[in-house]
């Protein structure tokens, strides 16, 4: 197997105000490239702008700017004071979303580094979006796996080891919200059936401090996880997890592996400004 990384690409230019995009035209859709214009004309302003002069620098017709400002201000992307219109508060939380998850990268190359007891092992990033984890970073071992993992592959929470790390952090009806009444279709005849079954699972997790994935998404393979916080609440923002074989592998080594994924969780937490887990209370992940 050769585990997936993130390969080097291309990436569109930044749009400048007036400035065309440098991704192909006809693939681009008029409205929202008009709309990141229109953004990043309030963004580099340094007073507010009126819509006669945002119409002037932007080359765009009154009647379609005065529109799409109205959508912008209705969803706090922008902010109207008087005539005059700038950038609005709802940017920050993807602000704010960025820089957490460049931080969390940061912490794990960091931390994964000096984590002398997973050097061979095949670790793994990942956050929760929707029902599915999404991993933001992949570092391969020395041996194949029956999975192969690569940066933004996404997999069913409820199987994995860090999709319960980080499903454990939420109460069982955050879980069930989540989630929904019936869990995605078994990857593997040892995954999960059930949604009931899931959360005995996560009552398991929330007591011994880490996660298990036994062969739930491959055969032959298991995961162990540990939830990552930080700053932000109690809830887990991320999971590190370890895959390995599951042959061969002996009680002694099984347990070195879980302690050791769970000290790589805690050291990202504490380089996040994680709260100690006292602090976050009974019964969460650390």
């Amino acid at each position: 197997m050769h585990l997936g990384t993130q390969q080097p690409g291309i990436s569109p230019a930044p749009l400048r105000p007036g400035a065309h995009a440098t991704a192909d035209p006809e693939r681009l859709v008029p409205a929202v490239e008009r709309a990141a214009r229109i953004l990043d004309a309030l963004a580099s302003a340094r007073q507010p702008r009126t819509l006669a002069e945002l119409a002037r620098e932007l080359d765009l017709p009154r009647s379609s700017l005065h529109g799409l400002l109205a959508t912008l201000v209705a969803l706090d992307l922008a902010r109207r004071v008087d005539a005059h219109f700038t950038i609005g508060p709802r940017s920050l939380r993807w602000a704010d979303a960025y820089g957490a998850r460049a931080d969390v990268l940061r912490a794990f190359e960091a931390q994964a580094a000096q984590a002398h007891a997973l050097a061979a092992e095949t670790l793994m990033l990942a956050t929760l979006e929707g029902a599915d984890v999404v991993y933001l970073a992949c570092r391969p071992g020395t041996r194949a796996l029956a999975v192969n993992y690569r940066v933004g592959g996404r997999f069913p929470a409820a199987f994995t080891s860090s999709g319960k790390a980080m499903l454990a952090s939420l109460s069982d009806e955050a879980v069930k919200e989540r989630l929904g009444p019936r869990l995605a279709a078994r990857m593997t005849r040892h995954s999960v059936g059930s949604l009931s079954t899931l959360l005995r699972q996560l009552h398991t997790v929330r007591q011994a401090g880490h996660s298990i994935d036994d062969e739930e998404t491959a055969e032959g393979m298991q995961c162990f996880g540990a939830a990552v916080f930080d700053a932000r609440g109690p809830h887990a923002a991320s999971a590190v997890a370890v895959s390995v074989i599951k042959a061969g592998l002996t009680p002694r080594r099984r347990a070195e592996l879980i302690a050791a994924v769970g000290d790589l969780a805690r050291c990202i937490s504490t380089e996040l400004g994680a709260p100690s887990p006292l602090a976050r209370g009974p019964g969460k992940p650390t």
